[in-house]
């Protein structure tokens, strides 16, 4: 049963991943045994940081600064990534932004940028990485979506709209690939303990008891509950799962919530 889930010797690329849940993910598919490729584009500071982080945990893990969004750049990466390293057999969009203004406040340039990175740049990445999953037939790319691919909530409006065309495109991908043997999904992560979200998940901070009461689970999701996930939809036991969201929420989808006296 285990070899279903071994990705022993497999190479992952993870994009937007020095830190975050991009970081919580390569630390997951590192300490299964894949080789990480970790991906960036702030600093190449940032980038050796996180590679000897996780070579501090006995992961294999190399780094290659670039930019998702210029077509160029990835396909230059692509390709001195498979030739320096390996093969991509695992591929994670994970690079991503939010900005959170009020669709009335919210100038076009912003819009745009969010969307370019949140829901282009998957496409880019996707499609150079998907050339040679194609020819080898046999590959795995997983799209972070997010529930706002499914909820909408206040002043997300851009990242909502980016999350939600990510999660067609995933399903778009599928399509198209799967005949390949290629499989293509998503996840999508609930609320999540990081250092973003250190400073509202303090006892008696609103936006703090909302998450906790809105979530069946009554908690904040660790990091490290999205290894488990990622490892699923990057091995060979999900070989026939094929454009599908992974939501990893602790139950939110699943409940209209409750009522703020119910316990």
């Amino acid at each position: 049963m285990t070899n279903l889930f071994d990705i022993k010797g497999k190479v992952a690329l993870i994009t937007g991943s020095t830190h975050g849940l991009g970081m919580a993910m390569a630390k997951g598919l590192g300490q299964a045994g894949a080789t990480i490729v970790v991906n960036g584009n702030s600093s190449q500071e940032k980038i050796d940081n996180a590679v000897a982080e996780l070579k501090s945990e006995g992961i294999n893990a190399v780094g290659y600064k670039f930019n998702v969004t210029e077509e160029q750049e990835v396909k230059t990466a692509v390709a001195k990534i498979e030739s320096e390293v390996g093969s991509i057999d695992i591929l994670i969009n994970n690079a991503g932004i939010i900005k959170r203004i009020p669709l009335l406040d919210m100038e076009v340039s912003d819009f745009r940028e969010v969307v370019d990175i949140d829901l282009v740049s998957p496409f880019i990445v996707s499609k150079h990485v998907a050339k040679g999953m194609i020819e080898r037939r046999q590959g795995k790319i997983i799209n972070i979506c997010s529930m706002m691919s499914e909820l909408g909530r206040n002043t997300v409006s851009a990242y909502a709209a980016a999350k939600g065309g990510l999660k067609m495109l995933t399903k778009n991908m599928a399509t198209e690939w799967a005949k390949y043997n290629v499989q293509i999904n998503g996840i999508g992560p609930g609320y999540f303990a990081t250092e973003q979200t250190k400073p509202i998940r303090v006892d008696g901070h609103p936006f703090n008891d909302f998450i906790i009461s809105r979530t069946p689970a009554a908690k904040w999701g660790d990091p490290s509950d999205l290894a488990g996930a990622a490892i699923f939809l990057s091995s060979k036991a999900s070989d026939f799962v094929n454009g599908h969201i992974l939501y990893v929420d602790g139950g939110i989808l699943a409940t209209i919530g409750k009522p703020s006296n119910e316990e």
